[in-house]
């Protein structure tokens, strides 16, 4: 699996990790120029640790779903183009404005991810879609926004057993979610994200031009 361009991995603290070339944003080691993509803290970080094939090159316009308070979506926004980051929370989305300050292509966007008709004027057509939002209903969510998404487009998603049902076993959650999500998109890759997240799955998936 090759990183996308402006993702390499080097060296912090005698470990290869991945890393962006960008101004820090939460604190993370930098060196030369380059900041450390902890997959401990990033779903998407993790997807490309593990080896997953995100069809990501670099490059690409993207719809960040979730982004909090820009840990992740700030590394996005190193090697993308255009990123368009949607954050429902207030107070999260004060510290995204800041990782956004440095980075002219970072555009935040207070608004719900489940509501995608609040920011469909603002948002382009995009490469990709990345989700990462902690709420019930996430393969609804990933199925409203894909209008954004170009017919060869990738979804990127994580989704979170417990966000969906904090008692049942994962792995029947997991199969709920995609069964919901084929409505909308063909599944290309799933991989568990253990060990840097539990109870977590990372989806690979384009959008189904069938007529669904």
């Amino acid at each position: 699996m090759s990183l996308p361009d402006g993702v390499q991995r080097r060296p912090f603290d005698g470990e290869d990790v991945l890393a962006t070339e960008g101004q820090p944003v939460y604190g993370e080691p930098a060196a030369d120029g380059w900041r450390k993509w902890d997959a401990r803290r990033s779903k998407l970080g993790a997807m490309l640790k593990t080896g997953m094939d995100t069809g990501l090159a670099g490059g690409e316009t993207v719809l960040y779903l979730g982004a909090a308070a820009g840990t992740t979506v700030s590394h996005v926004a190193d090697f993308a183009g255009a990123t368009y980051a949607v954050e429902f929370a207030a107070r999260p989305a004060r510290d995204l404005l800041d990782a956004a300050e440095p980075r002219g292509n970072l555009f935040p966007l207070l608004k719900d991810a489940r509501k995608p008709e609040t920011y469909a004027h603002v948002v382009e057509p995009v490469d990709v879609l990345i989700q990462d939002v902690a709420t019930r209903g996430q393969a609804k969510v990933a199925l409203a926004n894909r209008q954004f998404l170009g017919d060869e487009g990738r979804l990127l998603l994580a989704v979170k057993a417990r966000s969906e049902d904090v008692a049942r076993d994962p792995d029947e959650v997991f199969d709920e979610v995609l069964e919901t999500l084929r409505d909308g998109y063909e599944v290309l890759e799933t991989r568990s994200l253990k060990p840097f997240h539990e109870d977590h799955l990372g989806v690979v998936a384009t959008p189904r031009t069938d007529g669904q």
